[in-house]
């Protein structure tokens, strides 16, 4: 355990809901077990979204604002800068992608706003699409571009049900140590690594396949255009109880049969499929029940779907801390700072 003397001062960009705020500060419970604090205090924090921000200001001492990153400019000091650039241009749900355009990639911004901060430390974070597009192009760039301000870096593909969270979440994780730090990171703190985690699965999190709400089911008339789509076609992902659940989406309010959103099969006799409430997508997302979300079901989707589940932050803040500490709390890894070839990229 970290003693608490020092709180490391965090600048979080990109905050959304908090998730990753949460799991960065610690500080709570979720399926019974504590998430002690951890050595952090958010000195700022802001996103475009407004609905968001409340939602962030319903569940934080420490106030969020709504801003344009474009337009931010920070006369800040800080330790730490965290964010998850929005992942729309790289998503692999997303059919829209237009990752050419120079506002798509809002990376720059996040490396500008480091540049002007100067941390010893950052963590950002983005979807799968991001690491693998254009085979590793943009990512490239966005290393690049962190590694010039004068960081080591480090990066993995990581899913979240390593990290003890019921779900089959894969993103990129990305963090820079400044190099006059002596700290490397390894991202051993998943199941099988030097912290034993236990593993989650949806039954862990769903009480009962009945809903409180009838609204939650799908019509009869979404079922029959599932059993009418053509055989290719990715459809009614009914979910296995006894495993972590697929990807949670920003989506899921929208949520189709012939999607690749998962969804539960209450009776298959009856043919009866639902969506997941709210609260049970928040705790898929690893949110202790006393999160609160503002607003409607699908700004809480929206805002659930978009967040860096606090439980895997949460790991990855203790791994970060104890560089911060210039501990080692886990064996040492080999550094990845070279760019990684396409081929790399399409067998990881």
């Amino acid at each position: 355990m970290l003693k608490m003397a020092k709180k490391y001062k965090v600048v979080s960009l990109f905050s959304g809901c908090g998730g990753a705020d949460l799991g960065l500060v610690g500080g709570f419970s979720y399926l019974g077990e504590k998430f002690e604090e951890n050595p952090f205090e958010i000195v700022y924090a802001s996103d475009i979204n407004e609905k968001a921000v409340r939602t962030y200001n319903a569940n934080f001492k420490h106030p969020a604002v709504v801003q344009d990153v474009t337009k931010l400019n920070l006369n800040i000091e800080a330790d730490v800068v965290i964010g998850g650039f929005p992942c729309q241009p790289f998503s692999t749900v997303n059919p829209n992608k237009q990752p050419h355009k120079k506002e798509s990639q809002l990376f720059w911004e996040m490396a500008r706003i480091i540049s002007e901060v100067n941390p010893k430390i950052f963590i950002a974070e983005n979807v799968k699409g991001f690491f693998r597009l254009a085979g590793g192009k943009y990512f490239n760039l966005a290393v690049n571009e962190f590694e010039s301000l004068g960081y080591n870096i480090y990066y993995k593909l990581i899913n979240s049900a390593d990290y003890g969270v019921p779900q089959k979440r894969e993103r990129i994780i990305i963090i820079g140590v400044r190099k006059d730090l002596k700290g490397e990171i390894s991202f051993s703190t998943e199941t099988g690594g030097v912290t034993k985690i236990k593993k989650r699965v949806l039954k862990d999190v769903i009480d009962s396949l009945w809903p409180s709400d009838k609204k939650y089911f799908f019509s009869k008339r979404a079922v029959e255009g599932v059993k009418k789509a053509k055989p290719n076609m990715k459809r009614a992902l009914a979910q296995n109880l006894d495993h972590p659940c697929l990807t949670i989406t920003s989506h899921l309010a929208k949520v189709s049969l012939n999607s690749r959103d998962p969804v539960l099969l209450v009776d298959k006799e009856k043919e009866l499929y639902r969506r997941f409430t709210p609260r049970e997508a928040a705790a898929i997302q690893s949110f202790p029940e006393s999160f609160k979300f503002v607003g409607s079901d699908g700004d809480a989707y929206r805002q659930i779907g978009n967040a860096v589940p606090p439980v895997v932050m949460w790991h990855i803040g203790k791994e970060v801390a104890s560089v911060l500490a210039e501990k080692s709390l886990y064996k040492k890894a080999n550094k990845t700072i070279k760019i990684p070839r396409k081929a790399e990229l399409l067998s990881a």
